[in-house]
Parts: C-alpha cells; sequence; structure tokens
C-alpha cells in the first residue's frame, strides 16, 4: 500500500474537479480531501482553501505542476472576462 501526504491546498470546487480530472485521466493515485464541515456551514474553506489533494509523495511535483497549469487557465479566463 502507498503512503499518501499532502501535495497541495485547492482553491474551490471547480479547480478540485479539474484537478481531480486530470490525476484520472493520468492513473495518478489520489485522494481529495473537502475542508467543508457541515457543522460550520463551510466557514473554514473561506478561511483555509476547498481542500487537499493528497497522494504519494514520488507525484508530487506533477501534481503541483498540474494545479499550477490550472491556476494559470483560470486567471488567463478572468483577464479575459
Amino acid at each position: 500500500m502507498m503512503d499518501f501526504e499532502k501535495i497541495a491546498v485547492l482553491d474551490n470546487d471547480i479547480e478540485a474537479q479539474f484537478v481531480a480530472s486530470v490525476l484520472e485521466d493520468r492513473s495518478i493515485p489520489h485522494v481529495l480531501q473537502s475542508y467543508r464541515d457541515t457543522a460550520y456551514d463551510g466557514l473554514f474553506q473561506t478561511q483555509r482553501g476547498w481542500g487537499q489533494v493528497n497522494a504519494p509523495a514520488s507525484y508530487r511535483d506533477e501534481i503541483l505542476e498540474i494545479v499550477s497549469e490550472a491556476r494559470r487557465q483560470a486567471a488567463e479566463k478572468q483577464e479575459t472576462e
């Protein structure tokens, strides 16, 4: 069994969906962990981000590159709107 560790904090659910989709397409083992807590109605998501992606350390660089690309594309889209 592989050991999973925190690789990156994700900013929002759209970023999380995009990153998860790319990781699945590349067959990269991962687990998305949301920070949402229904008892606090998502309060911590506004402070800490949407959640995190956990994966084996050997995939760290590739995952960080995917997250960076997702953020770059989101920033470009905001600039054109």
